[in-house]
């Protein structure tokens, strides 16, 4: 066995387990927070999901890197991108990584305003309600995880 190329492998793959479980934590205390009528409680569930944000920052930006370094460590040319499946997944990632500046930064700045003047007038405001209800980032959320679960498929499936 290649240790070297095992270890980045494992690396790889490990760095994707942190993404989903960020993405699903987040995910998960964020609706949490949609839910409540409370406006202390939703300030508590989205201060919640602040380390799961971290973790699919944090993840996101090494997963790519760690994957190249496995590709090459593998023997793959060009970083694997001359394998159909590679480039696909490579393609499919930058493509989520681009809802970063165009979707997510944008918006959040704009949920944390509507956040900021819920807790002040002491109630979950239309306005907060509005932004946890977002289409553009709702349909960035399912990009996001459909795109993992097609690169997942891909690295396992291999189908060209």
């Amino acid at each position: 066995m290649d240790w070297p190329a095992a270890i980045l492998k494992l690396s790889h793959v490990a760095l994707a387990m942190v993404l989903v479980a960020g993405i699903i934590g987040r995910w998960v205390t964020l609706r949490r927070a949609r839910q409540s009528e409370d406006i202390e409680t939703t300030v508590r569930f989205t201060e919640a999901s602040h380390p799961f944000e971290r973790m699919v920052v944090t993840s996101s930006l090494l997963i790519l890197p760690a994957g190249f370094l496995t590709a090459y460590a593998q023997g793959y040319e060009w970083l694997g991108l001359t394998t159909g499946w590679m480039l696909v997944s490579t393609l499919i990632y930058v493509a989520a990584t681009l809802l970063v500046p165009t979707v997510f930064l944008p918006r959040g700045r704009a949920f944390a305003v509507a956040l900021a003047e819920a807790r002040a007038a002491g109630s979950v405001t239309p306005a907060l309600h509005a932004a946890f209800d977002d289409r553009q980032v709702r349909m960035a959320r399912w990009f996001e995880i459909g795109g993992i679960a097609v690169i997942v498929a891909l690295m396992v499936l291999k189908p060209f």
